[in-house]
């Protein structure tokens, strides 16, 4: 059982998913379609039950935690990066947007070593534009001294609006997907995603010197080179070492 925000993974074959939009909300493994308006207006606790009787689950009780994995969301200065709906999708997780990555199940673990790249979701992008994604760590070797930002875990260009309708990312590579490795006793580092709109007709690359190494980008200046402006969606999960 997962508790969080609301995700908006797609279920394995032979499953559904609730996509309601409660602060805090059940999602059980083998999960039933909700209705929105119902959930709209019921407590979280309803919710919880309803999912269980739809799918014949038993509640989770508190002397079951093997079976409950809470998920925290991020709050203060960390939340108001998470602008635009950008919905970061990874197997089993669904959208991790705006949140720490749990330990239970080794979530942290298997984002770190078992996972590929995630399915990036924006479903305000414009079919006739294309797009430039980033994925960059700022807090390298920690977040108390990131003299080494920004790190460079992807960077995809010409990304068709369509596809980002869709979750699928699929563009011109420029740096490809490097799973977040956070080291051991280093804290929590942000895994940020940035999307830009592409200015037409721009061929956007990496310098020589951008593609010796993946630490210590200077994104500001690739994206002032490159007439990026302002993102038009950011978003960002938080996680650390997988045995810390």
């Amino acid at each position: 059982m997962i508790w969080g925000r609301k995700h908006s993974r797609r279920c394995q074959p032979g499953e559904t998913i609730s996509t309601a939009t409660s602060e805090l909300q059940a999602l059980p493994q083998s999960c039933s379609p909700i209705p929105r308006t119902w959930l709209g207006r019921m407590r979280p606790l309803g919710a919880l039950f309803l999912a269980a009787l739809l799918t014949g689950a038993a509640a989770p009780w508190p002397d079951e935690p093997s079976r409950t994995c809470f998920f925290q969301m991020l709050s203060g200065g960390d939340s108001l990066f998470c602008r635009g709906d950008l919905e970061v999708i990874y197997p089993e997780l669904g959208d991790v947007s705006c949140s720490y990555i749990p330990k239970c199940h080794q979530y942290r673990e298997r984002i770190s070593r078992e996972w590929g790249s995630p399915r990036v979701r924006y479903p305000q992008a414009d079919k006739s534009k294309k797009y430039v994604l980033m994925l960059v760590d700022p807090d390298v070797p920690s977040r108390a001294n990131p003299r080494s930002r920004f790190w460079r875990h992807w960077l995809v260009t010409d990304i068709p609006g369509a596809n980002l309708r869709t979750g699928d990312v699929k563009g011109h590579v420029l740096t490809d997907y490097v799973r977040p490795t956070p080291p051991p006793r280093s804290g929590y580092h942000r895994y940020q995603l940035l999307l830009h709109e592409q200015p037409a007709h721009e061929a956007i690359a990496l310098s020589p010197e951008e593609r010796v190494s993946l630490g210590s980008w200077v994104m500001e200046s690739f994206v002032k080179q490159f007439r990026l402006g302002s993102p038009v969606a950011s978003t960002q999960f938080l996680t650390k070492y997988h045995q810390d």
